[in-house]
């Protein structure tokens, strides 16, 4: 009991400023290279990070002896195992084995030394699979998860949950976002364990360089999907990181743009962007997953907080970034 109480922290102290201490776990991703960039821009200089191969996240007692050497103020857990249909499907119990060992290492490391605030990303496939659409933060735990990302998305509510549990029992200030799908420098582009985006951006590049008279895409087009730039995503978390506490917020708060496209009209909007002319044939063997995933980003609103990138400037900033790096 003494320790939860030393460990309890006061309102006032939750105010990050340009010297305070802060950790991004998964600094090297595409969320949290995203956040790191944003915080750099907003004059924030004393930020710890952590390769894979200097800390094992889920390695309980290596994270320990991290945060009680280290002591971050702040954090911004965007370390995860993530990836598309395929990864999830093929590699569920490596997906929710990575996962929960992450949250649950870090996020109890921030309690036990006093980490004044703690941002946790989430994911929108949390919501249940047949969700009303748009999805609202109260849909949580409604109904059957969608079975091809299950085991990720089981790992996701646990950390939630865990940081709602954590700050009922011990006053700490851990709060929760759920962006939609991301996109944009560092993602993910290999074809076996990506997710659509970029999957996509790959395909039809790799068709114009070959003169590929088709591009074939997974399943019918027909399934919609909301996109968010992922410089637009890491802007809102270090916006509520600087503006809004748990209590404010309630247990979660999505980020994503309210709107969405068929899996049709972003092909489209790809080969257009990537200057490719040939077919586009989809391969309905394949499945289509959610029949759609639209946030409901009302309350992110009424906090104050707006994109900025819209969907094709984002995907043409994406592409440059993929031809620059010859993936």
């Amino acid at each position: 009991m003494i320790a939860q109480e030393q460990n309890k922290i006061s309102p006032e102290l939750i105010k990050m400023n340009p010297l305070s201490k802060i950790y991004i776990p998964g600094h090297r991703g595409m969320a949290g290279s995203a956040i790191h960039r944003n915080l750099k821009s907003k004059g924030y200089t004393n930020i710890i990070t952590r390769t894979r191969s200097e800390l094992d996240l889920t390695n309980q007692q290596a994270v320990n002896n991290f945060f009680e050497t280290q002591r971050p103020e702040y954090v911004f857990l965007a370390a995860a195992k993530v990836g598309g249909i395929l990864a999830n499907s093929t590699y569920p119990a490596e997906f929710i084995y990575e996962n929960l060992m992450i949250e649950t290492n870090v996020i109890h490391a921030a309690y036990t030394t006093g980490v004044k605030k703690l941002l946790f990303l989430g994911s929108s496939c949390i919501y249940p699979g047949l969700a009303p659409q748009p999805l609202k933060e109260e849909y949580l735990l409604t109904g059957e998860l969608e079975v091809t990302n299950e085991a990720y998305a089981v790992a996701k509510i646990a950390g939630i949950r865990m940081c709602k549990h954590y700050n009922q029992q011990y006053g700490t200030n851990f709060i929760s976002v759920m962006p939609t799908n991301l996109f944009g420098p560092n993602d993910n582009y290999d074809l076996e364990t990506s997710h659509v985006m970029a999957a996509l951006i790959r395909k039809f590049h790799e068709a114009k360089l070959n003169n590929a008279p088709q591009v074939v895409v997974w399943g019918t087009g027909t399934p919609r999907r909301e996109f968010l730039y992922v410089d637009d995503m890491a802007d809102a978390c270090v916006y509520l990181m600087e503006n809004y506490d748990a209590p404010d917020i309630g247990e979660f708060v999505n980020i994503g743009v309210g709107e969405d496209v068929t899996i049709r009209e972003l092909a489209e909007l790809i080969g257009d962007v990537v200057g490719y002319n040939g077919e586009i044939v989809y391969d309905t063997t394949k499945p289509d997953g959610t029949p759609q995933k639209l946030l409901d980003v009302s309350r992110l609103r009424k906090l104050g907080w707006n994109e900025r990138i819209s969907l094709r400037d984002g995907i043409k900033q994406a592409y440059d970034w993929y031809v620059s790096k010859k993936l």
